[in-house]
């Protein structure tokens, strides 16, 4: 018997075989195979901008308008229509108050600091349009004549000085400025010069310390006070907010 051993080489096929089944293929996918994973990303990356622009279109559609303000406005502040403007936002409001509703809280005070374009809620007003009176002040009624305030008159929200004049039988008593600086916060009535006016008296309510109270009210019931009205930017001797 004799032994040999076949000497063929092995053909390509039977090669390539034997690198498949040991070792795994190490070749890189082809442009073709990439081809509609490219696309499938592609149209995820449409419908997220669609999605988007939808989101974007619909919250421009929910967007409403809001009460802000023009200006910086002081505690204790009467808000007039020439302080308010118009803003739009859209999602959480917080309670602002919509443009809508801006007329119901005009007359109504400030209870702290508002910042210019800032929007409000109710809490930055107060509930009703009667001026609020603080621990230290008191609000005191003056009845003038002719003469005891100045020709233009006095309006809410100017700075006063209370001046208490000798009268007739008094010639030898100085003036004495019983207040040097109060508000006005409410006026009724006018002084007027043409003699066939009905209008000959002013009545204004002014914001004193309490510990002058006593002194004005009597020298307003004496008919011996005078007005004089003061720099819009002067500290008043009590404010309703503790600031001025």
């Amino acid at each position: 018997m004799s032994l040999s051993s076949s000497t063929r080489t092995p053909s390509p096929g039977s090669r390539g075989a034997g690198r498949s089944a040991g070792g795994g293929s190490t070749r890189l996918p082809s442009s073709r195979e990439r081809r509609p994973a490219l696309a499938a990303l592609a149209v995820i990356l449409i419908l997220l901008g669609a999605a988007g622009s939808a989101l974007i279109a619909l919250n421009s559609g929910n967007r409403s308008d809001f009460v802000a303000v023009n200006s910086d406005l002081e505690p204790g502040h009467r808000l007039e229509r020439k302080d308010l403007s118009r803003g739009d936002l859209a999602g959480a409001t917080g309670g602002m108050i919509p443009w809508s509703q801006a007329e119901k809280y005009l007359g109504h005070y400030t209870t702290g600091w508002i910042y210019k374009d800032q929007f409000v809620t109710p809490k930055n007003f107060t509930t009703d349009t009667n001026p609020p009176v603080p621990t230290n002040g008191a609000l005191v009624g003056l009845t003038l004549d002719a003469g005891r305030a100045p020709s233009d008159g006095v309006d809410v929200g100017d700075k006063v000085s209370v001046i208490r004049v000798p009268t007739s039988n008094q010639e030898t008593v100085s003036a004495q400025t019983l207040v040097a600086a109060a508000e006005v916060t409410a006026v009724s009535g006018a002084i007027s010069g043409d003699k066939t006016s009905t209008n000959s008296t002013l009545n204004v309510t002014v914001l004193v310390p309490t510990d002058k109270l006593a002194t004005v009210a009597a020298a307003a019931a004496a008919k011996s006070l005078v007005l004089g009205k003061l720099s819009p930017s002067t500290k008043t001797d009590v404010s309703r907010f503790g600031g001025n």
